[in-house]
């Protein structure tokens, strides 16, 4: 367990919930994940005592401090609870803690929904202090995932086993979105240190498939010819994958599903690699033909694509202004994915249309995405594509700080 602290404990019974959580020390020897200590994620009503992101699960620490030592808690999630058979009467007239502290889980669990990444279970753990001997709780609110207890190593581990029990592990580049989305701001560890964590490696599956060019300098999308500059091959990574829902639309060759649909907000901040990236506009649309060019075009309008996913972000690379054009294509299988991605890395062969070449520009970016950097990887049914270039200065294809920022582009989300 890899602990990080944001803030200071909001409670007293924070101290022994920082303790607890340190003495299972780093590495996935015992359960593994992260600890976010006195973290307030955007939306939260008041800072946490602990977010505990695990590889199976999420598990939302909320301290209770009482008023004594206790032998016996009853502790219902609906209802007064009691301490040594004596009503708990609290300042601000609240009569049960685990209900507030279930509805700051839910506002963790939509933060972490919006990101779209591999679904986990959200538990809430309601720690009490200073002592208690016994927590006595319904059944009905131990089966909806709420843990009332005095923090100690032992009780604390527990029920991360008991809650934690999502069916699939989440990826290290899933965690470091979510980290980067529950504390803004705050850097998340290192893809190595979240793979000593216990989160799973997804890298090695997407680097036999991944593939870099470079796109030169072309006119408008209307007016695009064929390059004629050689492939320029470099280390792509994970691709989006595992990191956006997916959202299956069905298109005819008689019929056009609707206008470029804007999607929802992306969170303020994405991370990467520790890199910071301000989202600028994200759409959906479920005819690809219509938002590609050249070959590619001609391609997608031919064998189809279910549905076409695109972002866009600002970022800064060694002090100078960047903007990233992403875009994700499902497909029908993964026979097609690989062949659309073969075609990509033609030069020549086209591409997808950035959101700024069709008037989703915003204040100091790009008109265009010409002479960007390019790269795609096809995993599965599913192709992703990123381009990169300066903001504020002349970009060339071959720049190596652009083409770096494209290959860590493939790991940004799509949707919201």
């Amino acid at each position: 367990m890899r602990l990080i602290r944001s803030g200071a404990d909001p409670s007293d019974v924070g101290a022994d919930v920082r303790a607890a959580l340190s003495a299972w020390g780093h590495g996935d020897a015992v359960l593994g994940g992260v600890a976010l200590l006195g973290v307030r994620p955007p939306d939260c009503p008041r800072p946490l005592d602990a977010v505990v992101l695990l590889p199976r699960g999420v598990l939302v620490v909320v301290g209770v401090d009482l008023p004594d030592p206790a032998m016996r808690l009853e502790a219902p999630l609906h209802g007064v609870w009691k301490i040594d058979g004596w009503p708990l009467k609290r300042a601000d007239g609240a009569v049960s803690p685990a209900a507030e502290a279930l509805e700051i889980a839910a506002t963790v669990g939509r933060r972490i929904q919006s990101m779209r990444a591999a679904p986990l279970p959200v538990a809430t753990v309601v720690a009490v202090g200073p002592y208690v001997a016994q927590v006595v709780q319904p059944s009905a609110d131990l089966n909806r995932g709420v843990r009332v207890l005095h923090p100690k190593t032992a009780t604390l581990l527990a029920a991360a086993r008991e809650l934690a029990v999502g069916e699939k592990s989440c990826s290290a580049p899933d965690a470091e979105r979510l980290l980067a989305a529950l504390a803004p701001g705050h850097h998340p560890p290192g893809l190595a240190d979240l793979l000593a964590e216990g989160f799973a490696d997804v890298v090695s599956d997407d680097l036999a498939n991944a593939s870099t060019m470079l796109i030169p300098r072309l006119g408008s999308p209307k007016n695009r010819r064929a390059p004629r500059w050689a492939l320029y091959v470099a280390v792509a990574v994970v691709g989006l994958l595992a990191v956006v829902g997916v959202a299956v639309g069905v298109s005819s060759g008689d019929e056009r599903d609707a206008a470029t649909t804007p999607s929802e907000t992306l969170p303020t901040t994405v991370v990467v690699d520790g890199a910071n990236f301000t989202p600028r506009g994200t759409a959906e649309d479920g005819d690809c033909a219509e938002h590609a060019f050249g070959d590619v075009q001609v391609w997608l309008r031919t064998h189809g694509c279910r549905t076409l996913k695109r972002a866009q972000y600002e970022t800064t690379v060694a002090g100078r202004r960047a903007a990233v054009a992403v875009a994700e294509l499902r497909l029908d299988d993964a026979e097609a994915a690989a062949a659309l991605n073969g075609l990509l890395t033609a030069p020549g062969s086209g591409g997808v249309t950035p959101l700024v070449e069709e008037g989703r520009t915003w204040d100091g970016g790009p008109e265009t995405f010409d002479s960007a950097a390019f790269t795609s990887t096809a995993k599965a049914t599913a192709v992703v594509v990123a381009q990169a270039v300066w903001t504020a200065e002349r970009t060339t294809p071959d720049d190596p700080n652009l083409t770096a920022l494209a290959t860590r582009s493939l790991r940004l989300p799509t949707a919201p």
